[in-house]
């Protein structure tokens, strides 16, 4: 087995193929919002009110017909049928990898179907619409609940276990990443410096692509069937 560990990070791209607007758009904006409004402790604190309601509408898009593409199935294939350890790691907050059929993702930017509590640390799935005077349903403390994102300004999830893997990886592959947004952007540098083979999936080139042993331009629901199926027939034709 030439690959005895594998690490995959996905970025917006992979997600906007099913759907799911990307996060920035002109402007800075987020669906209309200033970032800074929706996306920051700051923000949060300020009108808690708007932050709720505009999760609850992504939530509800979420839920309301979205549905994983063939770059999800691909991946969750690789995850079933590779002997290998497979580690995959998202910058996206949506289910999309799960819906698929993959385990263990690493959500390093939090679940958009989990609250958690500010004051008994509860994570709990979250389906529903929750507003601003919600209850946790643990500690039921009301007013203290907030989406389980990583907002600007705070710590990604899963860093030490994200770190280890890639220092122990013998290929790594980024989907639909901008590489401009650390510390996943600096993920390549990582795998590379342990010995890995780096492979770039995109649309289309980016500032980060000179990097990459190697690129694959095309939709993830066709690029990543075919890369999928190269690491399970032949994945020595990939070093």
């Amino acid at each position: 087995m030439k690959h005895p560990g594998i690490v995959i990070l996905t970025g917006a791209g992979i997600s906007a193929e099913s759907g799911i607007q990307t996060f920035r758009g002109d402007g800075g904006l987020w669906e209309g919002h200033r970032v800074e409004d929706v996306a920051t402790p700051e923000g949060f604190a300020r009108d808690p009110e708007l932050v709720q309601k505009f999760y609850n509408e992504r939530r509800a898009k979420l839920l309301s017909g979205i549905a994983p593409n063939a770059g999800h199935e691909a991946l969750a294939r690789l995850q079933k049928e590779y002997s290998g350890k497979i580690t995959l790691v998202t910058q996206n907050i949506d289910d999309l990898h799960e819906r698929a059929g993959s385990e263990n993702v690493l959500h390093m930017h939090g679940e958009l179907l989990k609250a958690r509590c500010l004051d008994c640390g509860e994570v709990s799935e979250i389906r529903e619409q929750i507003t601003a005077q919600s209850p946790c349903r643990l500690c039921d403390t009301k007013g203290r609940l907030r989406p389980d994102i990583v907002w600007f300004g705070e710590m990604p999830y899963f860093l030490s276990e994200i770190e280890s893997s890639l220092e122990n990886a013998s290929l790594f592959i980024a989907v639909g990443t901008s590489g401009k947004v650390y510390p996943a952007a600096g993920f390549v540098e990582i795998a590379k410096y342990a010995g890995a083979t780096t492979i770039e999936v995109n649309l289309e080139k980016t500032d980060g692509s000179h990097v990459f042993h190697r690129c694959e331009f095309g939709p993830a629901g066709k690029t990543l069937p075919r890369l999928v199926s190269q690491i399970l027939t032949d994945p020595t034709a990939l070093s």
